[in-house]
């Protein structure tokens, strides 16, 4: 037998070890993990797919909020996006229980949260929010949040703190720090007087459902590109 012969078998023995330790590891931190997939468009009116791009957008600005916490784990979208289009389980933006939890064994998620959207012909925007609990495999917690469409941002950050509390995560207290990326400047603002500190805090800032819509637009050009290899 050469020493490359033997090597194969002894590296793939130490790569099947190096791979529980370093997932061990991470659980170690001792932090709840969830992820976020895409929202399902139930805009209704005639111009209901210009909606379609808060599919993406939704999700996105829900990461940084939940991300605000430290106490708790958020994966980032883009990896969350590339599993689902490797696995091909999202169809239409349409995700069921059944996709959730799986892409939540896949990426060692205890909560995946996934939901829809509705814009109505009047301006009104509400977002229905539902976690699954990956290792049962039931809905564990719903919610929703109603606004006005220039109202994205503070409407979505209302929903990050009530799925903070519904799933009853650890919970941001006041003088932790989120990471710096996670929490832009304008959401630093204002002083917490409370024990514990929802998951954003500070005023909100308003951004036209126009922008949040083109940013959604953007992010889904950039995921088809990357899984056809551009």
């Amino acid at each position: 037998m050469t020493r490359m012969t033997r090597f194969v078998p002894l590296a793939a023995a130490v790569l099947g070890l190096v791979a529980p330790l370093s997932a061990q590891a991470q659980n170690k931190e001792g932090k709840p993990t969830l992820a976020i997939l895409v929202f399902e468009n139930g805009a209704f009116g005639k111009d209901a797919r210009d909606y379609d791009g808060l599919s993406k957008s939704v999700p996105s600005f829900l990461v940084t909020d939940m991300a605000s916490n430290p106490n708790i784990r958020v994966i980032e979208r883009d990896q969350v996006q590339k599993l689902v289009d490797e696995q091909k389980l999202v169809t239409d933006g349409h995700v069921d229980k059944g996709s959730a939890i799986k892409v939540g064994k896949l990426l060692g998620a205890q909560h995946m949260i996934f939901g829809s959207y509705t814009v109505d012909p009047k301006g009104n925007f509400r977002i229905d929010a539902r976690s699954v609990n990956v290792e049962t495999g039931e809905i564990e917690h719903t919610d929703r949040v109603d606004d006005k469409v220039d109202n994205i941002i503070p409407a979505i950050g209302n929903l990050a703190a009530k799925l903070n509390t519904g799933l009853k995560l650890p919970a941001r207290r006041v003088g932790d720090a989120a990471p710096a990326e996670k929490q832009p400047a304008a959401r630093q603002a204002g002083a917490e007087k409370s024990a514990y500190a929802p998951v954003t805090a500070g005023p909100q800032p308003k951004l036209p459902m126009r922008v949040a819509v083109m940013y959604g637009k953007a992010l889904d050009l950039k995921d088809k590109k990357r899984s056809q290899g551009c």
